[in-house]
C-alpha cells in the first residue's frame, strides 16, 4: 500500500491573513509572552477595538478563539481573563506557531525535546515494520537535500523538517503523522536555530545521522532505528541548547 504525504508548504509565498488570524496572533502572542499575566484583566473591549481598528463582532471572535485555546476565558459581567498556563494547549497548531515565533527559552526547548523523545523513536521503530518503497525514496531524497543545503540554514531546516514529518507518515499510524503536523513550527523554529551549516564537519555528522535512520528503517531493524533517531535528538537539543544559552549571555544591545 502507498501511502503519500501532502501538505502546503509553510515556507512559500503566503496568503494574506484576515484581522481576526492577525489580531489573534497578536493578543496570543502577548499571552503567552506574560505581557498579559495569568489571573489578570484583559485590555478593555472598548481598549481593544481601539488599538485594532475592527468592529466589535470580529474582536468577540478573536477572544472566542482564545479562550478555545485556553489562553482566555470570558465570563458575562466579568470580562476575559487570561487563564494559568497549564489551561494552554500546545497541542493546537496556532499556539505552538505563536510560542515558536517568541523565540526559544531553556525551559520550551527542553519540554519540546522530552515530547520528540517520547515519540519520534517510537514512529521510527514503526516505521521499520510498515515503510513503503516510496517513503524510502522520500526519507533518501530529503537526507540528500540536507547534504545539499551545506551553506543555507533554511534550506537545512526545510529538509529536516521534511524528513520527520515523512517518519510520522512511514510510521503508518496517523496521529503520529498529525502530531508530527501540529508541532511542525515548533520543529521548524528548533531545526533552524540549531542548524549545524555553520560547521562543516557537524554538518556532516547530522546528515549522517540522518541516514542512519534511513538504513536502519530499510532494513527492518525497528530498535536501531529507534534508537539513531533518539541520538539524532539528543544531538539537536543539545545545539539548542547551546545557541539559547549563548544567545542569555549577550548583551541586549548586541541581540
Amino acid at each position: 500500500m502507498t501511502r503519500t504525504v501532502s501538505r502546503a508548504s509553510r515556507f512559500g509565498p503566503q496568503k494574506r491573513r484576515s484581522s481576526h488570524d492577525v489580531i489573534a496572533k497578536v493578543l496570543g502572542g502577548e499571552i503567552l509572552a506574560g505581557v498579559h499575566k495569568a489571573g489578570s484583566k484583559m485590555p478593555a473591549e472598548q481598549e481593544l477595538l481601539t488599538r485594532f481598528k475592527v468592529s466589535r463582532t470580529v474582536l468577540r471572535e478573536v477572544l472566542k478563539t482564545l479562550a478555545a485555546k485556553g489562553l482566555v476565558v470570558s465570563k458575562v459581567r466579568v470580562g476575559t481573563h487570561v487563564l494559568d498556563h497549564v489551561h494552554w494547549n500546545y497541542f493546537d497548531a496556532d499556539v505552538l506557531a505563536w510560542k515558536a515565533d517568541l523565540g526559544f527559552d531553556s525551559d520550551f526547548s527542553a519540554a519540546l525535546a522530552e515530547v520528540r523523545r517520547a515519540l519520534e523513536p517510537a514512529a521510527a521503530r514503526l516505521a521499520a515494520e510498515r515503510r513503503t518503497v516510496q517513503e524510502i525514496a522520500a526519507l533518501r531524497e530529503s537526507v540528500a537535500q540536507m547534504d545539499r543545503s551545506r551553506l543555507s540554514r533554511q534550506g537545512f531546516a526545510e529538509a529536516d523538517l521534511a524528513f520527520h514529518l515523512a517518519i510520522g507518515a512511514a510510521s503508518g499510524n496517523p496521529l503520529f503523522r498529525s502530531i508530527a503536523a501540529v508541532t511542525e513550527a515548533a520543529l521548524f523554529a528548533a531545526f533552524s536555530l540549531s542548524s549545524p551549516t555553520e560547521s562543516q564537519e557537524r554538518h556532516k555528522a547530522v546528515v549522517e545521522g540522518h541516514r542512519a535512520i534511513v538504513d536502519a528503517i530499510e532494513a527492518g531493524d525497528g530498535e536501531g532505528a529507534a534508537n539513531a533517531m533518539l541520538a539524532i535528538i539528543d544531538a539537536g537539543f543539545e545545539r539548542v541548547s547551546a545557541r539559547v544559552d549563548e544567545h542569555r549571555r549577550r548583551p541586549a544591545k548586541a541581540r
